[in-house]
C-alpha cells in the first residue's frame, strides 16, 4: 500500500459524524499516520473545516471511491451507520487494504442475531469469523495481526472492562449481573433530530432508554461476558441520556461467589491491568466522567457491600474516544505495527 515519506495513508469513510470528526481530529496530531482521504456523501466537495471549524486543514470531503482508496491508503475507518461496511468490505479487504469498522457490522459473531437487533440482513456473513472484536485490553494479539477489526459500541467497552477481571477469576455470580450505564447526547450521533435531542428537552433531565435487555448493546456485551466465562450469559443492562456532550459512567453490580474485600479486589484489578497503557484504577472514590474528556482512558473504581457482597465496579470513558474513534486509532496502531499509544498519548481537558 501507498505510504507518504513513511507516513501510513488512511481514509475515513463517514467523516462528518462525530465519530467521524473524532477520528479526523486525532489522526490530525498522530505522528505516523497521514489523512489520505476523507469521505462523506453529505458534504462532498466542501471542506472539514465546514464540518468541523476546529480543524484547520484544506483537504476537501470526498465521495466514496474504492478505486482511490485502494490505491492510495494502508487501512480504512469505516464510520457511517450500519449496512454500509458490508457492502464494500470485501473488495477493499481483497485488495490488501485493513479495514476498523466504527458501526456494528462486525461485531455480532451470529449473523441471525445481528439480524434481530439491527433489523437488517447481513450481507457478507463470511466475514464474521474474520472479524476481530476491537478491545485492545482482551484480544491485543489477534487485532495486531487482522485484517479486519469490529470497533466496540462504547457502553459495552465501559462495561466489559469493568467485568473482565471478576469473569476472568469466576469470583461473580454470572445471571446476578446488572449494568446501569450513563452516556453524553453525543452518542446518539449527529444525524438525530427527534424532539428527545433537542436542548429543551434533554436540558436538566435523565432519561432512560432501551429498557427491558432492548438496547442494541446488550448482545454484544453478552457476547464478551461469554466468550470470557466460556459460557453463556444473559444480563441486565439499562443505559440513560444525561444532559451533556461528552463521557460515559457504567456502574456494574454483581453477586460475589464467596466474601471477598474491596482491597483484594483492588489488587485483582491492579494485577490484571498492569501495563495497560489507557486503564486508570482508583485505589480510593470513584470517577467521574470528567476525567477523560478527550482522552484515550478508561477509569475504574471497585467497592464491595460488606453486608450484601456484591461488588460494584464503575467504569468511565469518554464514549467519543475510548468508546470510538481513540479505540479505532488504538487498533489501527497494533494492525499497522505502530507503538499502540502513538497519537494517544494526551491527557483529559480539565476543567
Amino acid at each position: 500500500m501507498a505510504k507518504h515519506q513513511g507516513h501510513h495513508k488512511v481514509a475515513v469513510i463517514g467523516g462528518a459524524g462525530y465519530a467521524g470528526g473524532e477520528l479526523l481530529r486525532l489522526l490530525a496530531q498522530h505522528p505516523c499516520v497521514e489523512l489520505g482521504m476523507a469521505v462523506s456523501e453529505s458534504h462532498s466537495g466542501k471542506k472539514l473545516a465546514e464540518a468541523f471549524p476546529g480543524l484547520r486543514t484544506p483537504i476537501v470531503f470526498e465521495r466514496f471511491d474504492a478505486a482511490r482508496i485502494i490505491g492510495e491508503c494502508s487501512l480504512a475507518f469505516f464510520a457511517q451507520e450500519s449496512g454500509f461496511a458490508m457492502e464494500h468490505a470485501e473488495q477493499l479487504l481483497a485488495a490488501g487494504v485493513k479495514i476498523v469498522d466504527l458501526s456494528a457490522d462486525f461485531r455480532l459473531r451470529d449473523p441471525a442475531v445481528f439480524q434481530q437487533w439491527y433489523k437488517i440482513e447481513h450481507r457478507c456473513p463470511g466475514l464474521l469469523e474474520r472479524a476481530v472484536y476491537g478491545l485492545p485490553e482482551l484480544h491485543r494479539d489477534r487485532i495486531s495481526t487482522a485484517q479486519l477489526v469490529a470497533n466496540h459500541g462504547c457502553y459495552p467497552t465501559a462495561s466489559v472492562l469493568a467485568l473482565a477481571p471478576l469473569l476472568e477469576t469466576r469470583m461473580i455470580i454470572p445471571d446476578s449481573i446488572v449494568i446501569d450505564a450513563k452516556s453524553g447526547v453525543s452518542g446518539a450521533g449527529r444525524a438525530k433530530h427527534t424532539l428527545d435531542y433537542h436542548f429543551p428537552e434533554m436540558n436538566e433531565s435523565v432519561r432512560a432508554y432501551g429498557v427491558g435487555g432492548t438496547h442494541r448493546h446488550t448482545p454484544e456485551i453478552e457476547q464478551q461476558a461469554s466468550e470470557i466465562w466460556e459460557s453463556s450469559i444473559t444480563l441486565s443492562f439499562t443505559p440513560h441520556l444525561m444532559p451533556m456532550t461528552r463521557g460515559l459512567l457504567a456502574t456494574v453490580y454483581a453477586k460475589l461467589v464467596s466474601p471477598r474485600t474491596t482491597a483484594e479486589l483492588i489488587a485483582l484489578y491492579a494485577a490484571r491491568y498492569n501495563g495497560e497503557p489507557f486503564i486508570v484504577l482508583h485505589d480510593e472514590g470513584f470517577p467521574a466522567t470528567k476525567v477523560c474528556c478527550g482522552a484515550n482512558h478508561c477509569h475504574i473504581g471497585i467497592a464491595v457491600d460488606d453486608r450484601t457482597q456484591r461488588v460494584t465496579v464503575v467504569s468511565v470513558i469518554d464514549n467519543l474516544v475510548k468508546g470510538a474513534a481513540g479505540q479505532a486509532i488504538q487498533n489501527m496502531n497494533l494492525m499497522l505495527g505502530l507503538p499502540e499509544t502513538s497519537g494517544l498519548e494526551h491527557g483529559a481537558l480539565w476543567p
